[in-house]
């Protein structure tokens, strides 16, 4: 069973957690249709280039507040930063209709508290046993490529029929409910042996310092490893996230209907691949095997994007895409296997944050290649067969995603050196006399861990897109 009890708290279960993820990208795959068109209104010149800033500063925020989230999850429960990342994560959203300057202002700061995934995994290995805790981490994945299936179809729909106002009035109204569902319904995962009752417990900067886990890395072979597979994987996935719906868009000339079906397939897959094949791929042939398979099929995925000039090319290519989505959850098991019970908030917001700052480079490098390359967002509705004129023959339509290609490569070869099976050491910041009270193994929970440091998203897996 994917059930443990929550002392006093009901019966934290693992489908708490698949709501909460369900109704926050839900909410934000709605706004698809409307993104695009405010980022060309809002930014009607060097388009790719800002949307690869603003969603830089939301990563680089990330990637500096994701340990101290972490850790503090681990002292004072999860319920309550889950209900301030689901927040904040969210705010921004009425904003896309009262100000768009605001609403990008308010993404850009958002990073601070955006790293849902990490206290929600963490919430997850609270209350599974570990050798189901792969399965449920492909379980959270998989809703939040579900919560993308219909909401951008409906979103678009909605959008042409009704306007973009009646859209993002809607989902404010689910983001609302989502953050009434963590307050209302959500119980605490972390036992209350384990949890401060208090405020007062004092956190070193060293435990809220994300370079001082960077700085750690090097100390461990096998947290080195791990960090620069998930830095060289996901940097062009970052950026691939913030920009790929743009580039269907201008450069293939997909339609808006063409946008919301390429997310369902690729969604529906995605389910497939990280609810069926993961679960098998774990139990047949391990942790770190199913991560180079998926970084294989990553490499594909990028290089046919990179080289593909028709739309049956990106058609294919989702397909390839879809099954390199088991990378995630596969190496999210992989550090929650390492990490000890008391320290899986630590571990899981120092994967965040190492994805935080790929956020914050991604998106940023992606829109500067875009710039060099002069490939522009100049027309929403393009002439039907008329080539746009910053692809038109040209030998590479998305040097950015090709660049991706050989960033993966790079981290399948350092993944092949990954130990198989190893705990990682806890590097304790107190005292190193154990004590039987309460607030001794909360110093011990919150101390920082020499785990690998990594988003998402509050990415987040395969479909995100940069509205979120």
């Amino acid at each position: 069973m994917l059930v443990r009890s929550s002392h006093g708290r009901g019966r934290a279960t693992v489908t708490h957690a698949v709501v909460v993820i369900f109704l926050e990208f839900f909410a934000w795959g709605l706004l698809t249709t409307p993104m695009l068109t405010v980022l060309h209104e809002t930014f009607p010149q060097h388009t790719f280039l800002m949307n690869g800033l603003v969603q830089g500063v939301k990563g680089f925020l990330s990637f500096l507040s994701a340990p101290l989230i972490g850790a503090l999850s681990d002292i004072w429960g999860r319920k309550s930063f889950l209900l301030m990342t689901v927040f904040f994560t969210c705010a921004p959203i009425p904003f896309m209709r009262i100000s768009p300057w605001w609403y990008f202002a308010l993404i850009s700061v958002s990073g601070v508290f955006s790293v849902t995934f990490s206290v929600i995994f963490a919430y997850v290995a609270d209350i599974t046993e570990e050798q189901e805790r792969s399965t449920a981490y492909g379980l959270v994945s998989a809703t939040f490529a579900a919560s993308l299936v219909t909401s951008p179809a409906i979103g678009a729909y909605l959008s042409a029929q009704y306007g973009d106002s009646l859209v993002v009035l809607i989902a404010t109204v689910i983001a609302v409910t989502d953050i009434a569902f963590v307050f209302f319904v959500v119980p605490e995962s972390l036992p209350d042996k384990m949890r401060l009752t208090t405020w007062g417990f004092p956190l070193s900067w060293e435990q809220a310092d994300p370079f001082a886990s960077l700085r750690r890395v090097g100390k461990d072979t096998t947290v080195l490893l791990i960090c620069v597979t998930v830095f060289l994987s996901y940097l062009p996935e970052a950026g691939q996230y913030s920009s790929f719906f743009l580039y269907l868009r201008q450069v293939i000339e997909f339609s808006p209907a063409a946008i919301a079906a390429f997310i369902a397939m690729v969604g529906i897959l995605s389910i497939i691949a990280q609810t069926l094949f993961l679960g098998v791929l774990m139990r047949t042939i391990g942790n770190k095997n199913t991560v180079l398979l998926g970084l294989g099929f990553q490499i594909f995925q990028l290089a046919w994007y990179g080289f593909g000039s028709e739309p049956w090319m990106m058609w294919a290519a989702g397909t390839v895409a879809a099954m390199s989505s088991i990378t995630f959850p596969a190496v999210s098991a992989l550090v929650s296997h390492s990490a000890s019970p008391d320290q899986q908030g630590v571990a899981q917001g120092m994967i965040t944050g190492i994805r935080g700052l790929c956020n914050g480079l991604g998106p940023a490098l992606y829109g500067f290649i875009f710039y060099l390359f002069n490939v522009e967002l100049i027309d929403l509705q393009p002439v039907a067969g008329r080539p746009s004129p910053s692809t038109k023959k040209a030998l590479i339509p998305g040097p950015p995603f090709l660049f991706g290609a050989c960033a993966v490569v790079l981290a399948l070869l350092v993944a092949v050196f990954i130990p198989t099976s190893r705990r990682l050491p806890d590097a304790k910041t107190g005292s190193a006399n154990k004590s039987s009270n309460g607030s001794a193994a909360h110093a011990q929970g919150g101390g920082p861990l020499t785990t690998p440091t990594s988003d998402a998203e509050d990415i987040e897996p395969l479909l995100q897109d940069s509205s979120m």
